[in-house]
């Protein structure tokens, strides 16, 4: 599943390609990948004519900043894009055969297309019209946490946050009520980093443990972004490239494999559905760099 750093480098990318380009039409291939308006037609009327003059991301939301190409740059709402499990967004030529789970295509100048291919169809997109708050449309919005990039997502916040909590701290990290965008592979990473174990409860971390965490959190997450994020099993960029971050993980799917610090073998377990990575002699031995 797509986290923030596949999301943000998907943003970059989008970034670099479709800024200023005018929608001049598209197709719906699958009408439950729309999450509003529910009509095709609408959609497609809303959105052609309409520019995108910056891609945003809050967690693991894409939101393009619609505008029309006029003197005064007319505000025409927002394109929202979840990519949910398997969703990629991919920038290619209109004569491109179609991949066999393209959901919607979106068609700009010069042939080139926007293309949203979604194997297990839990992507959504939204047009939010501009006299609207994107969060009344887009309702999830409304319940993300800070970015981890944010001065929100401090050592005090998460301190005030885990005080109560017992639940292990790798689950707790997945909750996007908590922290925007985190997921679970650079959950695992930066728990190992930070030589915490994933069954920890949070409420027995310390304060220099919250200071480390929060530190490798955004560590994992700069690097990732810069390596393109990772790759497992679906995720490519607008360019359909793989992410090359998977190849230089600490501990996330690397279950047997020996650990890059102590080489004991890396282990697997679930909590509350979920896989956590870790390697079982470096994690709660103190802070990995």
């Amino acid at each position: 599943m797509p986290e923030l750093p596949e999301v943000e480098t998907v943003r970059q990318g989008l970034n670099q390609v479709t800024l200023n380009q005018t929608v001049v039409g598209g197709e719906v291939l699958l009408n439950r990948t729309l999450a509003y308006p529910f009509s095709v037609d609408e959609f497609l009327q809303n959105l052609t004519g309409m520019a995108i003059a910056q891609w945003h991301r809050r967690g693991k939301y894409l939101l393009a900043e619609l505008v029309k190409l006029d003197p005064e740059k007319t505000p025409g709402g927002w394109l929202g894009v979840h990519l949910r499990m398997t969703g990629q967004l991919l920038w290619v030529d209109q004569e491109n055969p179609l991949q066999k789970h393209t959901r919607i295509r979106l068609f700009f100048a010069k042939n080139r297309e926007l293309r949203f291919v979604d194997q297990r169809t839990f992507g959504q997109m939204w047009w939010v019209p501009p006299d609207q708050k994107i969060s009344n449309i887009i309702t999830g919005l409304n319940n993300l946490g800070p970015e981890p990039f944010a001065a929100e997502f401090s050592v005090d916040y998460l301190q005030d946050q885990f005080k109560k909590r017992q639940r292990p701290i790798k689950s707790a990290l997945l909750d996007q009520k908590l922290v925007a965008g985190v997921g679970n592979i650079y959950a695992d990473e930066a728990l190992f980093l930070s030589g915490i174990a994933p069954t920890t409860p949070c409420t027995s971390l310390t304060r220099p443990q919250l200071e480390a965490l929060r530190s490798h959190i955004i560590q994992v997450l700069e690097k990732s972004i810069q390596a393109g994020g990772t790759t497992i099993r679906n995720f490519l960029n607008v360019q359909g490239i793989n992410g090359n971050y998977g190849g230089t993980a600490w501990v996330y799917n690397r279950t047997g494999e020996p650990c890059r610090i102590c080489e004991t073998p890396i282990e697997r377990l679930k909590l509350a559905g979920r896989s956590a990575h870790f390697c079982p002699q470096c994690q709660g031995r103190g802070n990995r760099e």
